[in-house]
């Protein structure tokens, strides 16, 4: 409808006014929209969520309640509907790209673990599917200045983009394929990854020095195995290691779980019992490992088990994030288990039976990922696997009901999907030429209706329809002309 303002669009969208404040009450309410900020949706190996450049979002002060009113939360129905969520943790993420600090990176970034339930924003990890997704879209994006890229045998060229996790403070890199001209990210081929359907082009994935990512060392305790001290007396015997990210291993034999048991998430989801001593087991290990008991996202718990004869894969597991029991698994979780069971001693290397292998495939829920770690000196120089990622809408978020001030909470658009209608502090939104339109019927009609009944009284005689329509016209002028007056102030 608002096309159809007698007013031209340009005129409409230019117009200035003091502030959407001096509005009456009513009309604010009927002009304005949700705010909005750009953003992709987009998936990262088996995780997907939002993507934000830093400069389109407020300060850092207001994320609190900006990025969880996009995802849709807090939401005690655990649904996340009037958001970009979808009700399970690893959909409820969030990537914020920003330009370097240092001068050995091309570009920064920092993960957003959003509670589904609560809102709270968990910043202590990183999310290594989500990291995935980094260096295609800082290439396509223009924030990489200094541009790397390799022609292999067939010809395909990959480029290289090196990044700072400001969680971890560590280092990463991807190599993945560009093509055409400008050579943009292209996510078309033919690499199959677990827990994804359908194939996708290569994004490998590099995470330089690795280890100690939030307590310094990749065995905080110095210790392979530790024993945990429960609330009911009972011990259990667990691998605590931060590579990647920080994790508690544990055995399902410790539990007395059966194998059948751990690899269903559904079944460990509705034993509410089981989750609760998890729970524990995971804060006693962040206790150990010198971490906060009280933030859900670092450290997770893992639960191991053997792989039961099977050549396609070396050890199976089944860990939870935020409480909830994980369909595939984290992919910096993966790294931290890869690591371990290459460490002698630690419960995994046991349930692989000490086998020293550069590359380890891990077996979870949704299918199998493969880790290859490179140890020199007893010290873990990088860890590398392969993902697939694909950017699946570019636009806007609009922001809803937990917004407390969302007027004073929108960027100034700076990017082509921005859209016509949105609402900017001190800006007329463009709705507001359908209320123009509104009130130019409405002059008409009561300049029409004034006339025929003073001319009626006056003369006694009916008025002729070209007497209604000249005042008809010249009402409609007026009103024009004093609502451009108006809008130029």
């Amino acid at each position: 409808m608002a096309s159809r303002t007698f007013l031209p669009r340009h005129l409409i969208r230019s117009a200035r006014i003091s502030s959407l404040s001096t509005l009456p009450h009513q009309t604010r309410l009927m002009t304005t929209s949700p705010p909005s900020f750009p953003a992709l949706f987009a998936r990262g190996g088996t995780s997907n969520g939002l993507v934000i450049h830093r400069k389109d979002l407020p300060p850092e002060s207001q994320w609190s309640q900006v990025l969880p009113s996009a995802m849709g939360s807090p939401d005690p129905y655990v649904r996340q509907l009037d958001g970009m969520g979808s009700g399970i943790s690893s959909t409820s993420k969030i990537v914020i790209l920003g330009p370097p600090s240092r001068d050995n990176v091309d570009v920064e970034f920092t993960f957003v673990q959003v509670g589904i339930q609560d809102g709270g924003l968990d910043m202590a990890g990183n999310c290594g599917n989500m990291s995935s997704l980094v260096g295609p879209v800082a290439w396509d994006s223009g924030l990489v200045s200094s541009k790397t890229v390799e022609t292999d045998q067939d010809g395909s060229q990959w480029a290289t983009v090196r990044f700072l996790n400001t969680n971890t403070n560590k280092v990463m890199s991807s190599k993945f394929r560009v093509e055409g001209s400008p050579l943009r990210y292209t996510h078309k081929g033919d690499y199959a990854m677990d827990g994804v359907p359908g194939t996708g082009s290569k994004v490998v994935m590099s995470f330089l020095d690795p280890a100690g990512a939030k307590t310094g060392k990749a065995l905080p305790t110095g210790n392979t195995v530790d024993s945990l001290t429960l609330s009911d007396g009972t011990t259990v015997k667990a691998s605590l290691v931060d590579v990647g990210n920080p994790g508690v291993f544990i055995s399902t034999e410790s539990l007395g779980m059966a194998d059948h048991l751990s690899l269903a998430p559904a079944l460990v989801e509705s034993n509410d019992q089981l989750k609760d001593r998890l729970e524990e087991i995971r804060q006693a290990g962040a206790i150990l490992m010198g971490l906060d008991p009280k933030v859900k996202s670092v450290p997770k718990i893992v639960l191991l088990f053997p792989s039961s004869g099977s050549s396609e894969v070396d050890i199976r597991c089944l860990a939870l994030s935020m409480g909830q029991a994980h369909k595939a698994v984290p992919l910096t979780l993966a790294l931290c288990l890869g690591a371990a069971s290459q460490l002698k001693g630690t419960i995994a290397s046991d349930l692989i039976d000490g086998k020293s292998k550069d590359t380890v495939t891990i077996g979870h829920p949704s299918g199998k990922v493969d880790i290859g770690t490179v140890i020199r000196d007893d010290r873990i120089e990088s860890a590398q696997l392969l993902r697939t990622a694909r950017i699946l809408m570019k636009g806007d978020t609009s922001l809803g009901h937990a917004m407390a001030d969302p007027i004073n909470s929108v960027p100034e658009p700076g990017h082509p999907y921005f859209p016509l209608d949105a609402v900017i502090p001190g800006y007329l939104p463009n709705s507001t030429g359908v209320f123009e339109l509104i009130s130019t019927f409405g002059a008409i009609v009561s300049a029409v209706v004034g006339f025929a009944v003073w001319q009626t009284t006056r003369t006694r005689k009916p008025v002729r329809p070209i007497d209604q329509f000249a005042v008809g016209w010249f009402a409609l002028c007026k009103s024009d002309t004093a609502a451009l007056r108006q809008n130029k102030k």
